[in-house]
């Protein structure tokens, strides 16, 4: 099939690339991937970062995971001419710590270098990600596989900077911006990031849909990636119809 825009998958806050294998539903669609830049606590150079991976397209679709989802909607307010939609899974438009106890734990743990980042941060880290459905998916996922994750894939310093860029990053005032179909993907479990998150998202972006994947928490992405996968493919083929409709009504 011709003419589809290309799937742009925008890493979580571990930064690495996207396993694309696993998501077969999509697997006829042109799709790429890319590892985060290391050491940067800024979502604007995110976004930045993000935009130099897409410059050669004309046609794509920005799809963010967690961490991931806040770069994908910094770089869609800046309304680029290529965006034809944006998903966004586990994501938030501003921080999405509400605790001031876990924003200060956060804190902490970006600062942890050495064995206290391997064994404390990224092992109260990884607890916060699990849900009790993580085994239950397509592929069983446990919190040791999460710490594995970031051990295998992030620094400390990255880790870090990261948590400086989520904990500062809004973009609640600027929702409005965003003119592509919207597609907000939430998982039924997550301490991580709240329910607030998602409704903020849906409620600022006009015409945007969010879908609850059942008995999923918030690594549902590596947990559940065909049920994640298939959720991008029935709203790109929505929003296609969609497009077809209007296009012929004209």
């Amino acid at each position: 099939m011709t003419n589809q825009p290309t799937l742009v998958f925008i890493p979580c806050f571990s930064g690495a690339p996207w396993d694309l294998t696993r998501l077969t539903p999509l697997a006829h669609r042109p799709r790429r991937t890319f590892r985060l830049p290391e050491g940067v606590s800024d979502m604007e150079a995110y976004a930045d970062a993000a935009a130099a991976h897409v410059a050669d397209l004309d046609d794509y679709v920005l799809v963010g995971d967690s961490f991931g989802a806040n770069i994908a909607l910094a770089l869609a307010v800046r309304r680029p001419a290529g965006l034809r939609a944006l998903v966004m899974s586990g994501g938030f438009a501003a921080n999405p710590v509400t605790s001031p106890v876990w924003r200060s734990a956060m804190r902490v743990m970006g600062k942890l270098r050495g064995g206290l980042y391997r064994q404390l941060a990224l092992r109260a880290h990884a607890r916060r990600l699990a849900s009790p459905h993580d085994r239950e998916g397509q592929v069983p996922w446990s919190a040791a596989d999460s710490r594995r994750l970031f051990l295998e894939h992030t620094p400390a310093a990255s880790f870090g900077a990261r948590v400086g860029a989520a904990l500062t990053a809004d973009y609640v005032d600027r929702l409005d911006r965003v003119r592509v179909p919207t597609l907000i993907i939430t998982p039924s479990h997550d301490e991580l990031i709240g329910e607030q998150a998602a409704e903020t998202m849906r409620t600022g972006i006009a015409g945007s849909r969010e879908v609850v994947l059942d008995r999923t928490g918030h690594m549902f992405r590596f947990t559940h990636p065909e049920t994640y996968a298939q959720a991008v493919e029935t709203f790109l083929a929505e929003t296609a119809a969609d497009r077809g409709m209007a296009h012929a009504a004209r």
